[in-house]
């Protein structure tokens, strides 16, 4: 079960006026600390040390100081500091029981850590405070794909896409909530809607996936092409493009993908299982046992690899 959390790109940070101090330096240095915390486009260290600026300066209460505990947690979670950002967090809320920012951002917490009831509890309240904040209904529908509800999935994603038609991080999910209930054809209207919107390495991962599993080998080759093409150096659009070459009896093709996927992630034990058997094919006896005794030191008991290896009369 694959734990998204939305999580990459489900910014949900709090923006609120500032009111200078009286001192014109005071101001000026206190301006750029406020600006940088509550930046929707601060990069991540900046943030956490602008929000900690803020914070330290015990210049500001209330609803702006929930704020910058609420950006600074949201920070923290991303650098995975997960118990601080909780700390934070949970502080915000205490100051400003009103934030939805705070719960939605507190939820993203809990998720992180698995305590997806937590998680979603917290996204009820973030919507009861603020009905129209698509991040929170997508956010919940992740914790309740992974707790296994995917109707509830589903029901969350299609609020969040009517809050925010642009959401591509929305449709993506509920392709996957499509795609777990083997619901090819919505799944890959999903996954060509997040494309359409943001395409990267993953969309087009999932969206050869679906093609895959409805035995469209072309076409899954050709979106495991351009996740190659997006990600030259990540080996999963590589070991995906030679299962499909597998698959379609251009051996030598998929035994080259391999060759680059292990390049890229040479801890995956199906890639060096499927690279022997594109090996053994081709009357490379030596190179497919070595591929399958790693395969083997890698994941112990896989059975196509010790079968593979009985086969050759290496086990």
């Amino acid at each position: 079960m694959r734990v998204s959390v939305g999580l990459l790109a489900s910014l949900a940070v709090l923006t609120l006026a500032w009111t200078a101090p009286a001192s014109a330096a005071d101001g000026e240095a206190a301006s750029q600390a406020w600006d940088v915390c509550i930046g929707t486009t601060s990069a991540l260290d900046d943030r956490v040390k602008a929000c900690s600026a803020v914070i330290d300066g015990k210049s500001e209460t209330g609803r702006k100081l929930a704020a910058a505990y609420c950006n600074r947690g949201h920070g923290l979670t991303d650098k995975r500091e997960l118990d601080a950002a909780l700390s934070d967090l949970d502080e915000a809320v205490k100051i400003d029981p009103t934030s939805a920012c705070a719960f939605n951002n507190r939820g993203r917490v809990y998720a992180f850590k698995h305590d997806f009831d937590r998680a979603i509890a917290d996204y009820d309240q973030a919507i009861k405070l603020d009905p129209t904040l698509a991040i929170a209904y997508n956010n919940r529908g992740e914790s309740r794909y992974n707790k296994g509800d995917l109707d509830g999935a589903i029901d969350d994603y299609d609020t969040a896409i009517k809050l925010n038609t642009n959401y591509a991080m929305a449709y993506g999910n509920r392709g996957l909530a499509y795609y777990r209930k083997r619901d090819m054809a919505h799944a890959l209207a999903d996954y060509t809607a997040r494309i359409k919107l943001a395409p990267d390495l993953l969309a087009y991962i999932d969206r050869g996936n679906v093609y895959r599993d409805s035995e469209q080998l072309d076409r899954a080759a050709a979106d495991y092409g351009e996740a190659i093409r997006l990600a030259p150096t990540d080996a999963r659009g590589w070991r995906n493009r030679g299962m499909i070459r597998l698959f379609q009896g251009d051996i030598r093709g998929g035994l080259a993908n391999y060759d680059k996927a292990l390049q890229y992630d040479p801890s995956d034990a199906f890639s060096w299982n499927n690279r022997g058997q594109a090996r053994m094919q081709l009357g490379d006896k030596q190179g497919a046992i070595a591929d399958f005794r790693k395969a083997l030191e890698l994941k112990p008991g896989l059975p196509t690899a010790r079968e593979a290896l009985q086969r050759l009369g290496a086990l």
